[in-house]
């Protein structure tokens, strides 16, 4: 056992979690965006030809024709990029095709959550315009089929606790903990171009070329101009 799985049990296994405590636990578990990217093998990753359909704790992929296991491989390697640190966004294609229509809203609110941050399950049910169904929409995400991918790790109760996460308290702390210790906007100071962590344009921005700023706005106040690519403006 590392010392971030000593210092995961011993502050979050079963425990509630006060607004801010990953915040603030950050520096302690580590010293940069946690390594999770071993953890990638730990999947099974299910697609169909309009994308990603199941991911589950296991191994191996179930994809029968050369598009759904294209999708798979997208996935996977995002998975992969993202649990490292190096990708702030999932640009694979997600097939919710078997979900019911509230569950789908509900996915699709989710999704919007900015990397790095949470919402409470009560703030996302007034965003579909469900205020009073806070448990439905957590029912909604603790049936999410596609963990990770769809965001519902973002979403916590109103009292700052975890709340049920289908990979566990630990997991969802983890992943918490590494969107905040990752960067998810960056800037090139000779293209004045500002990406999402992952885009292909960001990959090839040298190192003494590297900004990273906070927002969108940040980066428009100093002459700086959203991706075309990634489109962070989007989701900012």
């Amino acid at each position: 056992m590392n010392r971030m799985d000593t210092a995961l049990r011993d502050f979050f296994a079963d425990a509630v979690a006060p607004a801010g405590l990953v915040r603030r636990l950050v520096p302690r578990l580590t010293d940069g965006p946690p390594g999770l990217e071993a953890l990638a093998n730990r999947f099974r990753i299910e697609a169909t030809d309009r994308g990603v359909a199941r991911l589950l704790l296991g191994r191996g992929v179930a994809a029968v024709s050369p598009r759904a296991r294209r999708h798979a491989a997208q996935a996977l390697e995002e998975l992969r990029e993202y649990l490292a640190g190096r990708r702030a966004f999932f640009a694979v294609d997600v097939d919710l095709a078997d979900v019911a229509p509230f569950q789908a809203r509900v996915l699709a609110e989710a999704r919007r959550i900015p990397f790095g941050e949470t919402e409470s399950y009560a703030e996302l049910a007034r965003r579909i315009g469900r205020p009073r169904a806070a448990r439905a929409v957590g029912n909604a995400l603790g049936a999410n089929p596609v963990p990770v991918i769809v965001p519902c790790h973002r979403v916590i109760r109103g009292d700052g606790s975890w709340g049920h996460y289908a990979f566990g308290g630990e997991m969802k702390t983890r992943l918490l903990a590494l969107e905040r210790a990752t960067p998810a906007l960056v800037g090139c100071t000779s293209t004045r171009i500002v990406c999402r962590r992952g885009c292909p344009h960001e990959r090839r921005v040298a190192e003494s070329n590297r900004v990273v700023f906070a927002s969108i706005p940040d980066a428009q106040s100093v002459g700086y101009r959203p991706c075309r690519t990634c489109r962070p403006a989007r989701v900012a």
